[in-house]
């Protein structure tokens, strides 16, 4: 009981550290300093050592090395594009073809597509929610909506894609066969994709600025800047066909790399320092027109979102090691038998992902705290994918959503508009809740 009353005391203060740093608006990552503090101070009062809590803390980083290395190739990714021509090129032709008015509908389409073929959200907002927010900027559209956009539609496909890592991950978990899941999970989406389709048409038609750029003024922009050719397009086809044909995607993304490397060095004609510069510093131009549309990425740039997956990461290896976490599971246990699963899952989602910010992490402790042998499989599987999977980028100190917006140089604020983000674990709460109340109608005596 005393070990139960320290653990609520400490999930509390960091709790109450996450909200008191949201409310002053100060970064994310100071919380997590101060929550790695309070953990470690945990550990210290169950009689580990600190060697041993620098053990615990490395052995949880070095699980998302993976990931680590992945935000590499992402700023490096992202300032290529931008230095090689291929985000100009297809903004320019872009232009022509999607008005503001339906901007905010198209950019979530066109990121569900990328996502389904890639199966990632990472990287995903890194090539075309970096277009998308781009053209945003062009056109004048107000950049938190577009950010909501991107980050619904690059979920979509790590939701439901057969190559996406979540949903492999909850259907190996579950015992379940992936495309069975796919299917359900098209059935339970159906109504938050049309909703979501229809939030963003009708924000885009509302709000659409009268005064855009139109094309030949981008054009106008970027031309001096850049070489402007169907060449500079060959990074993003790479990504696209190399997806489609199931290659892992960090071998992916250092094609595409080695394709813009290319680019920059013979096409348009950049000395290697300077590209190895925008490589770590990300693309900088001396023309503040060319810059307020085009500068970003880098590794740098990434710098933040590393930190803070790796603080999160090391509070992995002390929840294991202490057994923090062990009473809330019991809890959970408690509440799992008493209420329905997807009720039990989707408060616990909230939980696991507001406590480990990872959302790898929380599929598998929500997995082992609400799962129960005599569940159904594939019932479960969908519970899981329609909530803890979508909510975990809801969270503003969770890598899952963090890490996207800071790829595309989106706003934290788009986490509000991520409009399919919210529509699915809600509709899947109002359905159980209406289906709980016909079964009750359907027993009760007339």
């Amino acid at each position: 009981m005393a070990i139960e009353m320290l653990e609520s005391v400490f999930l509390s203060l960091f709790t109450l550290t996450l909200i008191g740093c949201v409310a002053a608006k100060l970064p994310i990552l100071y919380a997590l300093i101060v929550g790695y503090l309070i953990f470690s101070v945990y550990a210290r009062l169950r009689q580990y050592s600190v060697p041993a809590i620098l053990k615990m803390s490395a052995a949880g980083i070095r699980t998302a090395k993976n990931v680590l290395m992945t935000f590499v190739l992402i700023g490096m990714l992202t300032a290529l594009w931008r230095a090689a021509g291929t985000i100009p090129t297809i903004v320019c032709h872009a232009a022509d073809y999607i008005r503001p008015s339906v901007f905010l509908l198209m950019s979530f389409l066109l990121n569900c597509l990328v996502s389904f073929l890639t199966g990632t959200a990472f990287g995903t907002a890194a090539t075309m929610g970096v277009i998308c927010m781009t053209m945003a900027r062009t056109m004048g559209v107000d950049p938190v909506w577009a950010g909501g956009a991107v980050l619904s539609g690059a979920y979509f496909g790590d939701r439901c894609s057969p190559i996406s890592t979540s949903a492999l991950l909850i259907s190996e978990l579950t015992g379940t066969n992936i495309f069975q899941n796919i299917r359900g999970m098209t059935r339970t989406a159906a109504l938050p994709f049309l909703m979501s389709c229809a939030i963003y048409a009708a924000v885009g038609v509302s709000s659409a600025p009268s005064g855009s750029g139109s094309s030949a003024q981008v054009q106008q922009t970027l031309s001096p800047a850049f070489r402007l050719g169907l060449l500079t397009l060959l990074p993003a086809l790479l990504i696209l066909v190399l997806s489609m044909l199931h290659l892992n995607i960090r071998l992916t993304m250092l094609s595409s790399i080695g394709a813009a490397l290319f680019i920059c060095l013979f096409y348009q004609k950049m000395d290697a320092l300077s590209v190895l510069r925008l490589l770590v510093a990300g693309y900088h131009s001396s023309d503040p027109q060319v810059a307020a549309l085009m500068d970003g990425g880098g590794i740098l740039s990434m710098v933040n979102v590393a930190a803070i997956v790796t603080i999160s990461s090391s509070y992995a290896g002390i929840f294991r090691e202490t057994g923090l976490l062990d009473g809330l599971k019991g809890k959970i246990g408690v509440l799992r038998r008493r209420y329905s699963l997807y009720t039990v899952v989707f408060w616990a989602s909230i939980a696991a992902n507001v406590i480990i910010c990872s959302q790898t992490a929380a599929i598998m402790l929500v997995h082992q705290t609400c799962g129960f042998p005599e569940d159904d499989g594939p019932t479960f599987a969908i519970a899981l994918e329609d909530t803890v999977v979508v909510i975990a980028p809801l969270i503003p100190w969770s890598i899952a959503g963090t890490v996207p917006l800071a790829s595309a140089s989106a706003p934290i604020g788009s986490l509000l508009t991520s409009c399919y983000l919210y529509l699915i674990p809600l509709w899947g709460l109002f359905a159980q809740s209406y289906r709980r109340k016909q079964a009750l109608r359907a027993v009760r005596p007339h």
